[in-house]
């Protein structure tokens, strides 16, 4: 009996991972919320109710709202009722955890993924340099604005391409 019941908790446990691995984020809809890493864990709680934790990648993120409400519309989509959405906000989200897939994703949607961890604040108000231009790839390139379209991007011209792209920051 209780192998069944734990089966039945990890089918739906694994029924909620993708039906959020299809929910787009509302900024960067080439990404999907499990693809940026906002979603910390699904798992059953006592009485069957699925939890899902949400880590918004900043605090007072303005997108946060609307992706509680595509997590609830996904879950309920897929007939994953009862479950509730718990905000995680430490560990704070950090860029690092942008899945593998997520940074090919970037790249091809042309935006430029983070480059690599930042370890301190300091290296963090330094600012961090895109790896390539996702367009052309080469390294050569000027920041011209901090905030892209996003807090969380930063705006970079190609000197060899000359076209504009934008760059996840590493945070």
């Amino acid at each position: 009996m209780r192998k069944a019941c734990a089966g039945a908790a990890s089918g739906r446990e694994s029924s909620a991972w993708a039906a959020l691995a299809q929910v787009e984020d509302p900024e960067i809809p080439a990404l999907s919320l499990v693809d940026l890493g906002v979603i910390r864990f699904v798992r059953t709680q006592p009485g069957g109710v699925i939890e899902v934790g949400l880590s918004p990648t900043y605090s007072g993120c303005p997108a946060t709202a609307v992706i509680r409400r595509s997590v609830a519309e996904a879950l309920t989509r897929e007939g994953l009722d009862p479950f509730t959405v718990t905000d995680v906000l430490a560990p704070a989200w950090t860029s690092d955890w942008i899945s593998t897939e997520g940074r090919r994703k970037l790249a091809e949607y042309g935006i430029a993924p983070p480059s690599a961890p930042v370890a301190s604040t300091q290296q963090l108000l330094q600012g961090d340099r895109p790896a390539a231009c996702p367009r052309c790839g080469s390294t050569d390139s000027e920041r011209v604005s901090e905030f892209g379209s996003t807090p969380c991007k930063a705006l970079y011209r190609c000197r060899s391409c000359l076209e504009p792209y934008e760059y996840f920051k590493c945070i």
